[in-house]
Parts: structure tokens; C-alpha cells; sequence
């Protein structure tokens, strides 16, 4: 190789020397910055330049033109991104679980410093003090004013857990707006990555790493799969339905519920539109939704990845009552066969919407219980003689502890207000039958109520337990559920931050590393230099010799 040619040689590697120190000190500049992943200089050779061919060598014979700096690139490891990127959503999932779940405890076991049990358990002995002298006024005062004080707290309880509820879904809009920022600020880094990877002269390592970040934040929220296209696009689907796709983007839209605010995720490219009996235009989302709630639960079929779908079930889609559980019993008289799976389908695997309907069948067999036993005792003195007033009001109609707030509705815990009338004189109820008789049979009935252990949770429980029981039972399912939902987080949270160490060993910075490689790029700088300089020497020699 010519003395002129081997300065070009030595140049090179003085600028690929550079290149790498350029790189490795744009490395220690990042070691702090969250999310920032190592980057590497790809070096090769040169072409070579063929002096000679000899078909009876193994070979050409060749001169190299010395090292070319071929591409800065990010040390990633994809296998563990998405490991790090599935599991982190998954976690994501049993965090909101957990946590909705504590809050259905600390609601039911602690209200305004007193617990709603004890405005049960008061009822309870007023009850069973009434059976014992049940024609005694303060015994029958002292009745009225734990059955107001019971449905108080009820209320009190229903309504707490419905502004979670509606807490959730204000959380749930909250995060398909986040979701939609991530699609729109994926779309514009694979636009800027795009053109400035067109030329194929240099990486756009800085914005790979924030879009990278970006997917990263999007696999908590909702179950993603992603892939590269050969233009450098990073195309992203959520729950199998394109979001991402090169240059455009599949916004995720919000339906409204009109009678409970509730927000639905759909697809606003699959939704349908139709006009209504009022001539309004409505959106049809049934085939559009985002998520699918109907689905089972599990991890072996990774139905349990994402906050937004956690929360989507933990909230559920309406205000829960007894009904919801009542249509699929078969031994509820409002049982229904066509809706026999409403329960399992639309109830079981929402959190708080199953405590709701829980907890309202509680109340609503309390309410009825108590009125079924008054009248049905008016009812017997009725028959006995035709012209009795037994447990009727003013008006003559049967008294009632309960009444409704809305008389076309149901007896649920937000139907139900106590008899104003009864509040007022308690003593109306009397007890005393025509004959001057203390009625203690319908009192003891009204004991037995309580004693009687033929309630169920729910469709899918057989244990029957009285309403003391029902309600210590629904308490121990709620903490049971949790326990278990907390040490799967913890299970989770273990495996993600083992994931993530892993990865980090990939993609961290480390600075006695990055300080080595440092040392070795300065070496072969000098060595460069070096080389440059005897070369140089070389043709001064030569040139000074040939001059004389």
C-alpha cells in the first residue's frame, strides 16, 4: 500500500475512535435519565482493494482501507422487552383488583367511625328485646329507631360504593385519554424516526428510546402486541385491534351511558349508527367495544393483562341490586330462565357490582322480611275478624316498617325509607291483638327472621346461613378475595421487577463499564495518531531524501 494510502487508513481510525467516544460520553451524560438504554458503535472493514488473483490460492490477494464506523445502535433485548412489557400489564391488572377490593373493606368495616355490622347487629337485639315484651312501648320505640338507623347506614354504604364507581370511571376516562396521547405520540416519533432514518446515515436512537418508553407505559394500561415494519414503523394493536399502524392512528372512543354516566371504550371505526324512535342519530357499539368483560379471568389465557380492563371489571356497567342476582336463582320467586346466566355473565367477576348486589339482597331481605311478617299478621287478624284495624295505619292499610320511595320500584337499598308515621309513634305497632292478647307470635317471627339460616350469597353458593351469618359471610368472601388478589400482586410485582433486573443488565448504563471502553477508544485514538505520525515521518524522510 502507498505511504499516501495508509495516512487514509489511519484517519479512519481516528474517526471511528472519535465516533465511539462521541457515543460512549452521550452514554455517561444519560447514566441518571430514566428509560435511557445504552448505545453501541457497530464497527467494520473498509472494502478491501484486490492486488492480484491467483486461482491456485485460497484467495485474493488484498489491502484493507482500514475501520468504518457502520451504525450507532441501542443494545435492547426483545425477548425481554416483551416478557418485562406482558408481565408489567398483568401486574397492572391485580394492583387495581387489590386495591378495589381494600376499599370495599375499609367502606363496609369502617363508616364515619362506626361500622355499618353494628347498625345490623343493633336491629338484631332490639328484635329479639321486642320478642321478649313485645307490648312494651319502649321495647317498640327502640325497634322504629333501629330499623331507621339501619337503613341510614345502609344507604350510606350503597352510596359509598357507588361513588367508587363512579371514581373508577372518571379513572377509566383518565386513561383512554392517556392511552389515545401515547397512539398520537407513537404516530409522530415513527414519522421524525422515519425521516430521519431515510437516508440511512444515522439511527434516531434518542426517540427509539422514547417511543420504546411509550410502549412501555402502554403495557400497563391495556394487553398490546407491536411489531416493526421494514420502514422503521412501530405498529401497535390493543386487544387485537390495530391502534398504531405506520403513519394514522385508531383513536379509542368513549360511549356515554345516558342513565349512569358510565363510560364505554369502542372502536369508533367498527361502531354503527342508527336512528333512534325520537329521530335522534345513536352509536351502536356492541360489535365495537374495546374490551370484552365477558371473558374469563385468567392468566393462562392472558385475559387478566391492563389497568383499564381491571377497572372496566372492577367497576362493572350499572348500578347492582338484589334483581341481578335474584333473576338467576332458580330459587328466588323473580327467578328467569332466559336470564338464568345473568349473574355469572355480567355480575361474578365485577368487584364492587357483585358487593353491591350482595349487599342490596341483604337490606332488601331484611325490609321485606320485616313487612311480610306485619302483614301477614294483619292479614290472619283480618281473617279472623273482618272489621279488625291489627296493624293497620290511619288509613287502613297494613303497616309497614319500610316503605318505598318510589312505589314502582323494587324494594332496594336506594328504594327504601322507613314509615314516617311509625317513626312518629312507634307504639302504633302495638302488638296487642283484639282480645287484649299480647301477640308474641309474630314477634318471635320476627326473631326467627334473623335465626333462620336459609339465605345464600349468591347463585353460585350452597352454604344457606341466616342474616347475621349472610352478611359475616360476605365480609369473609370480600377479605378471602382479597388475600388471595394481594399475594398474587406481590407474586406479580416480584416477577416483574426480576424481568426488569434482567433487562436492566441489557440496557443500563453502567459507568465503570462505559469508563473501560472509554480508556479503550482513547488507546486506539492515540494508536491512530501514532500511526499517522510515523507515516507522516515516513514521507518526510522520503520527500527530504528524493529533494537533495
Amino acid at each position: 500500500m502507498s505511504l499516501m494510502g495508509s495516512l487514509y487508513t489511519g484517519s479512519s481510525g481516528l474517526r471511528t475512535s472519535q465516533n465511539a467516544l462521541n457515543t460512549t460520553a452521550h452514554n455517561m451524560a444519560n447514566v441518571g435519565t430514566p428509560g435511557y438504554v445504552r448505545q453501541i458503535v457497530q464497527q467494520s472493514a473498509r472494502s478491501y482493494n484486490t492486488i492480484s488473483i491467483n486461482g491456485s490460492a485460497i484467495g485474493p490477494q488484498q489491502l484493507g482501507l482500514g475501520v468504518v464506523y457502520s451504525e450507532t445502535k441501542t443494545q435492547r433485548d426483545v425477548f425481554l422487552d416483551k416478557a418485562f412489557r406482558k408481565e408489567s400489564g398483568r401486574s397492572a391488572f391485580y394492583e387495581v383488583s387489590t386495591v378495589a377490593l381494600e376499599e370495599i373493606e375499609n367502606l363496609f368495616q369502617e363508616l364515619d367511625g362506626e361500622a355499618f355490622a353494628k347498625s345490623l347487629d343493633n336491629l338484631w337485639k332490639s328484635i329479639q328485646d321486642l320478642a321478649n315484651e313485645p307490648d312494651q312501648a319502649s321495647r317498640q320505640s327502640i325497634f322504629v329507631q333501629r330499623s331507621y338507623e339501619f337503613i341510614l347506614r345502609a344507604d350510606a354504604v350503597y352510596q359509598g360504593l357507588a361513588d367508587y364507581q363512579d371514581n373508577i370511571n372518571q379513572s377509566i376516562k383518565s386513561d383512554i385519554d392517556r392511552i389515545n396521547e401515547i397512539g398520537h405520540a407513537i404516530k409522530d416519533l415513527n414519522d421524525r424516526i422515519r425521516r430521519i432514518e431515510a437516508g440511512k446515515v444515522e439511527n434516531a436512537n434518542d426517540l427509539r428510546n422514547i417511543r420504546d418508553n411509550l410502549v412501555d407505559e402502554l403495557s400497563a394500561l391495556a394487553d398490546i402486541t407491536y411489531f416493526h415494519d421494514a420502514f422503521g414503523n412501530l405498529n401497535v394493536r390493543i386487544e387485537g385491534n390495530d391502534f398504531v399502524k405506520m403513519d394514522s392512528i385508531n383513536e379509542i372512543s368513549l360511549h356515554v351511558d345516558p342513565l349512569n354516566g358510565f363510560y364505554t371504550p369502542y372502536w369508533k371505526t367498527l361502531a354503527s349508527t342508527y336512528i333512534d324512535a325520537f329521530g335522534d342519530e345513536q352509536v351502536d357499539i356492541a360489535s365495537a367495544r374495546v374490551f370484552n368483560l365477558n371473558q374469563r379471568i385468567s392468566s393462562e389465557m392472558n385475559t387478566d393483562i391492563g389497568q383499564v380492563k381491571a377497572k372496566m371489571l372492577a367497576r362493572g356497567t350499572h348500578r347492582a341490586t338484589y334483581q341481578d342476582i335474584a333473576v338467576s336463582d332458580p330459587n328466588h320467586p323473580e327467578f328467569d330462565p332466559d336470564r338464568a346466566g345473568h349473574y355469572d355473565q355480567n355480575i361474578s367477576q365485577s368487584i364492587v357490582m357483585n358487593m353491591q348486589a350482595q349487599f342490596d339482597q341483604l337490606i332488601n331481605k331484611v325490609v321485606e322480611g320485616i313487612n311480610e311478617i306485619l302483614r301477614n299478621a294483619a292479614i290472619e287478624a283480618e281473617l279472623k275478624d273482618p272489621g279488625s284495624n291489627y296493624m293497620k295505619d290511619a288509613y287502613g292499610n297494613y303497616l309497614q316498617v319500610f316503605h318505598k320511595v318510589s312505589e314502582d320500584g323494587p324494594f332496594t337499598v336506594q328504594n327504601i325509607i322507613i314509615n314516617a308515621e311509625l317513626r312518629q309513634a312507634p307504639t302504633l305497632l302495638g302488638f296487642v291483638l283484639a282480645d287484649g292478647q299480647v301477640d308474641r307470635e309474630t314477634a318471635t317471627k320476627l326473631k326467627e327472621l334473623f335465626d333462620n339460616k336459609e339465605h345464600t350469597l349468591n347463585p353460585n353458593t350452597q352454604t344457606k346461613v341466616n342474616l347475621a351469618g349472610y352478611y359475616n359471610s360476605m365480609i369473609s368472601q370480600v377479605a378471602n378475595t382479597a388475600s388471595v388478589y394481594r399475594e398474587i400482586t406481590k407474586n406479580q410485582q416480584l416477577t416483574v421487577e426480576q424481568v426488569a433486573a434482567a433487562r436492566e443488565m441489557v440496557i443500563g448504563v453502567s459507568t465503570d463499564e462505559e469508563l473501560s471502553f472509554m480508556i479503550q477508544f482513547q488507546n486506539a485514538f492515540n494508536a491512530s495518531s501514532r500511526y499517522i505520525n510515523v507515516i507522516s515521518e515516513m514521507l518526510e524522510h522520503v520527500i527530504s531524501t528524493l529533494g537533495r
